[in-house]
Parts: C-alpha cells; structure tokens; sequence
C-alpha cells in the first residue's frame, strides 16, 4: 500500500476535501486515505477560512497533501471547483468529501472500479454510515415539487409519511447496488468530464442542495448516479455547522427553494413557485421559532 507521503506521480483518481475550521477531524480523515486505496491518490484540502488556517495548512503538510487557501468563503461548490481546477489532466476521477469522514479499507477502489465499470456513469457514492453504525439515507430520488414539499412540511412530525420515503428511496434495499436520482455530497466520486461539462457545482448553492442540483443535471446529461454500498464510509457529523442549528436550517430552506424554483422554472409554473416559498418560509419560521424555545 502506498505512503501518503508518496503520490503517484501521473494520479489517475484525486480526493478533495473543504475545510472550515476543520482541524478536530480532518487528521481522522486524511489519515483514512491509505486504507481506502492500493494507490495514493491525489488530495487537495481546500481551506474555505478567509484568512487560512496555519493547523490546517501543518496537517496538509504532516500527511503530504495540497493544501489550497482560498483568500474568501466559497461555499462548500465553490471550494471544490476550485480545488478541481488545480488537479492534473491525468485525474479521471474526483472523489468529494467533507473532512469528516473516515473512509473504509478498499473504499475508493471499489467506487472507482464500479464507475470505470461503465463509461455512462457519471457519479458513484458509497454506504455513508452514522458514527452509531446506522446507514444514512444518502441515494435519494430528485425532489420534485410533490415529494419535495411534502417531505419539507410532514418530516418532523411524521417521519414515515410517504413524500420521504419516497424522497429517501426508503424502499429499496441498502445493501444493493442501484442508480439514484443524486447522491450525498458528504462523499461522492465524480467523473472528471462530466463534472467539467457541467461546469462543477452551481455555486449559486452556498452551502446544501448543491449535491442535489449535481446529481440532477447529471442525470439531465445521461449520466448514471450510482450507489455502491460496497464502499463503506463514516460520517461523523456536520462538526462546522452545529453552532448555529437557526442560520443552518434557513439556508437549507433557501437553497431547497433555489433547486425547485430552478427545476420548474417555466413562466406558467409562477403561482406553484410562489406557494413553494411562502410554504418554505413559514417552515424555516416555525422550525427556527421552536429551537428558541
């Protein structure tokens, strides 16, 4: 198994992560690299901290990895397309990551074996488990304006109403492999071409519903999304967005909102999106008011 002080010299797979304030985990994280892979892979910690981070930038450099400081908040899309621009031609594969995720023994070669498998394959993710051992629901169907805001205005006080499982493909099987409308961007290998043709994320999403927006308009090109539960990972949280659950859940409205409005954007649609919003700002209100309680 190869060093991560010794990358191949032409990498045909990278890894980019995004930092904020990242330093408590992305130790764990960079140091599952070497497990994941009978081959170093190219990795990039983009540092999303405006004014860099010297314990991030000592950590990129304990592992032998690029550490790229950004000068400004990109947003999670916007790091990674930056990120991506700095890698070789010869990468053909980019697996995104947060910094919080510990990925398994064989994982990314077992993505990578699976999206080499067929050149129409545009995106492969693995098992993202909790840190308790739970599977997330991480492959999940394209929202529509149905399942998207029923699943928005019922999921905190139904949890098995029928817009989230549809939404979360509550009914397949985890343990198989299946093609999905998008896959969490927590961690997600992307084909290099595909992710060029489209430009990389929309970074128009600051942060949510960009993995989403991806998975989409990968699908709208023909590209397969695939879900591997072979490849497993651990996720073990949103570490640099707890501190503030208020903003958290008003840009996950917001970027909700940006994704439907987006979709359905015909001009006889005008009244649906509208409904959309209001309905999505009472929730964000509702929710926000009950955490100040």
């Amino acid at each position: 198994m190869a060093s991560p002080s010794t990358p191949a010299v032409e990498p045909r797979v990278a890894i980019v992560t995004v930092s904020f304030g990242s330093s408590d985990v992305l130790s764990g994280f960079l140091a599952s690299v070497a497990q994941s892979s009978t081959s170093m892979p190219a990795v990039v910690v983009a540092d999303n901290k405006p004014e860099g981070d010297d314990i991030v930038a000592g950590l990129a450099a304990d592992h032998g990895v690029t550490y790229l400081p950004l000068g400004a908040n990109l947003g999670y899309g916007g790091a990674v397309n930056a990120a991506v621009e700095t890698l070789p031609d010869s990468v053909d594969w980019v697996l995104v990551s947060n910094p919080d995720v510990s990925l398994g023994a064989g994982a990314l070669d077992a993505l990578v074996a699976t999206g080499d498998s067929d050149p129409g394959i545009g995106s492969v993710g693995p098992a993202v488990l909790t840190a308790e051992g739970d599977v997330y629901p991480s492959a999940r169907s394209v929202p529509s304006l149905r399942t998207g805001v029923g699943h928005a205005l019922f999921v905190n006080l139904w949890s098995a109403n029928p817009w989230t499982r549809s939404y979360r493909n509550d009914t397949e099987t985890p343990v198989e492999q299946r093609d999905a409308g998008w896959l969490s961007g927590s961690c997600v290998l992307v084909r290099r071409t595909a992710f060029t043709e489209l430009d990389g994320f929309d970074t128009g999403f600051f942060m949510y519903f960009e993995d989403v927006d991806l998975g989409y308009r990968l699908g709208k090109l023909g590209y397969r999304n695939v879900y591997d539960p072979s490849a497993r990972v651990v996720h073990t949280g949103a570490h640099s967005t707890t501190s503030d659950s208020a903003r958290m859940i008003a840009a996950h409205h917001t970027s909700a909102r940006r994704f439907l409005n987006k979709k359905y954007a015909a001009w006889y649609l005008w009244p649906i999106r509208v409904s959309l919003t209001i309905g999505l700002r009472v929730r964000s209100a509702l929710v926000r008011r009950s955490l100040d309680r």
